[in-house]
């Protein structure tokens, strides 16, 4: 049983509406497979579903129409495609003059009368469901076995072993051929071999002994020889000598911090002197701004060139042909078809493929674009590769633009009226570069006036406390509180390896409250999406102390695995958490962005997969190597030929 069947333009102009059964209107739905499909080109799949109900839909591109149709998720309607393309082709039929005399005046004042055709294909479509009659299964007589006689199926014994032998004889036969192509130059040697053999053939069996004999002594002195020759190297200084590195410091006592650990207590960490140029990177920046993504394309090799078509006139041609064509050309607006754009989209495929984007969701992409230009009418100048590319490169500028955009500055203040810290959670797997982008994430806060403190959680990896503090030093003496008012900037807070990650975070967040710091960044330790303890404990974290934001750190070096990651951690957060709405990833930390060069495809496969903005992007190793997404740069480096 249908809940509902409706029509309406891609404007919003509802056209028609079947209410099936009592129930909730089918506005709620419709509107949600608007927001997350339509509207987010994530049209690869045909089906939707919304809480407990499944939405099948089909595009009309030629008219720019869509057909929904809903019912509950627990039935199994195997009527429901036919139905929505019977309907397709009647509705399109019966209304197409008004639509194409009239245009959009014809939707806003058209009178669509067809519950009476609808109701008609839904029987009919029903009736077809019925009619066909179920599967019976063959009998022995029917099947190939009976056919078979018995003296087929006895294996005689010796058989298959003949077999082996005469497979063995052709493989030896196989090799000899091989070696004998392979090694033509030792003939010379084979036929020394062959003459000593004859001249061992002719001595007595003691005579062979003992030359043999004679042979191995004379072998093993030689070895012994050369074992024993001096080396003309001289002999190595005894004692070790401390290794000097070129950007390092030769002061023991600089490089001395065993008696400046906080371990165990929150205290701001000592004031290093180091040089700032070089933690810095850009010195003409403007502190504080998070500067966009940028990518510089050559448009003559990567744009391609809009190709009239062939009936364009020429001088060269004769006049009559040319005239003829440019006409032809003119008047011949040609309608789309899945034949004409196969063989462009397999290509796009592949090319999205190799610029490291998700197989899986290469195809869905694809798959979506098709839908989106089928029954569309071309342009009079245009080429069927060019605007599958063009409606290609606007799909994924729209998937790369959130649904919900993350403002982390606004969030902060809103925090700050409310006199509590602006909590701030980076999780994901091993190697991926969390510290490092937290430390970016803390230099560019403080530089737009914001205290940070920094929450160890990392229990587990040895260097992981170590490496926080070294950051912290550096952070303080980039900005020292002399500068700040007699304010320290970034403190840690740590309690060393081994505890409970989730209490650590806790007292964190509760000392951030009482001395007033703006910001708690959590770091976690890395963990791969298939441990079971480790993904129940970041749950944990998460469920005990509601983080404002949880961002998961990935890489733009990886492909396919992108999308296994994303999956794992939402799926692990939602089935380890004790909430009744569990709390899943808000944004998406890309790092390693300056490794990969144009192969920018992880950033569509992470966006793809879990309809997330990508907050922040890891450009280097500086603390000013962090930019924001910009949505037509990535584009504009995928679709670089």
């Amino acid at each position: 049983m249908l809940d509902f069947f409706t029509i309406f333009s891609k404007g919003g102009l509802v056209l028609w509406c079947f209410q099936g059964v009592r129930g909730p209107a089918a506005t709620a739905p419709v509107n949600a497979l608007i927001r997350s499909v339509l509207l987010q080109e994530r049209g690869g799949n045909n089906s939707f579903t919304h809480e407990a109900l499944t939405l099948k839909y089909k595009l009309d591109n030629q008219f720019e129409l869509v057909f929904v149709v809903g019912f509950q998720k627990i039935l199994t309607l195997t009527y429901v495609d036919k139905l929505i393309d019977d309907v397709h082709k009647e509705f399109r039929d019966k209304y197409r003059n008004e639509f194409q005399q009239k245009g959009a005046l014809g939707l806003l004042n058209g009178t669509f009368d067809f519950k009476d055709d609808f109701m008609r294909l839904l029987r009919d479509a029903e009736e077809s469901s019925k009619v066909r009659a179920p599967t019976v299964m063959k009998t022995f007589e029917q099947s190939l076995k009976s056919q078979k006689t018995v003296k087929c199926m006895i294996e005689t014994r010796g058989e298959k072993p003949k077999e082996k032998v005469k497979n063995k004889k052709n493989k030896g036969s196989k090799k000899d051929g091989t070696e004998a192509v392979a090694v033509p130059s030792k003939a010379s040697a084979a036929d020394k071999q062959l003459s000593a053999a004859g001249d061992k053939e002719e001595l007595t069996k003691d005579e062979i002994l003992q030359k043999n004999r004679e042979e191995f002594f004379r072998r093993h002195m030689k070895a012994g020889e050369k074992s024993r020759s001096p080396k003309p190297d001289a002999q190595k200084e005894k004692g070790k000598k401390p290794r000097v590195w070129d950007l390092g410091n030769s002061n023991a006592k600089v490089l001395d911090y065993s008696n400046s650990t906080t371990n165990g207590s929150a205290e701001a960490c000592p004031v290093e002197e180091f040089d700032p140029d070089m933690a810095l990177g850009d010195k003409n920046r403007e502190p504080g701004r998070l500067y966009d993504l940028e990518y510089e394309s050559d448009d003559e090799a990567e744009e391609e060139k809009v190709v009239q078509n062939p009936s364009k006139p020429s001088v060269k041609k004769g006049g009559l042909g040319g005239m003829f064509g440019m006409l032809k050309g003119l008047v011949g607006s040609k309608s789309l078809t899945r034949d004409d754009m196969d063989p462009v989209l397999e290509k796009m495929k592949d090319h999205l493929i190799a610029k490291n984007v998700a197989a899986e969701i290469a195809v869905q992409l694809c798959e979506s674009v098709a839908k989106k230009l089928e029954g569309k009418v071309m342009g009079t100048f245009t080429t069927v590769t060019s605007t599958v590319k063009q409606a290609l490169q606007e799909a994924l500028v729209q998937i790369l633009q959130p649904q919900r955009r993350v403002d982390v500055l606004r969030d902060v203040m809103d925090a700050q009226r409310h006199r509590r810290p602006y909590v701030v959670t980076f999780c994901g797997v091993n190697g991926v570069g969390k510290s490092t982008n937290l430390a970016k994430i803390s230099f560019w806060l403080i530089e737009n006036g914001f205290s940070v403190l920094i929450a160890a959680c990392d229990t587990f990896r040895a260097g992981a406390v170590e490496q926080l503090r070294t950051h912290t030093r550096r952070l303080n003496a980039l900005h020292p509180p002399e500068s700040q008012g007699g304010r320290t900037m970034v403190q840690l807070y740590e309690k060393g390896y081994g505890k409970d990650a989730a209490g650590i975070a806790m007292e964190a967040i509760s000392y951030a409250r009482n001395q007033g710091f703006d910001v708690v960044l959590v770091d976690t330790a890395g963990r791969m999406q298939d441990n079971a303890p480790l993904m129940t404990a970041l749950a944990k974290l998460i469920a005990v102390n509601a983080p404002d934001l949880v961002l998961f750190v990935g890489e733009a070096l990886v492909g396919n695995e992108a999308v296994d990651q994303l999956v794992k951690f939402n799926k692990a957060l939602a089935d380890h958490s004790m909430a009744q709405t569990p709390r899943l990833i808000d944004g998406i930390v890309l790092t390693k962005f300056d490794t990969i060069d144009d192969k920018v495809g992880a950033a569509i496969s992470m966006t793809y997969i879990t309809s997330k903005p990508i907050v922040f992007v890891g450009t280097g190793q500086t603390y000013c190597d962090l930019r924001s997404l910009n949505a037509k740069a990535v584009v504009a480096a995928l679709m670089k030929a």
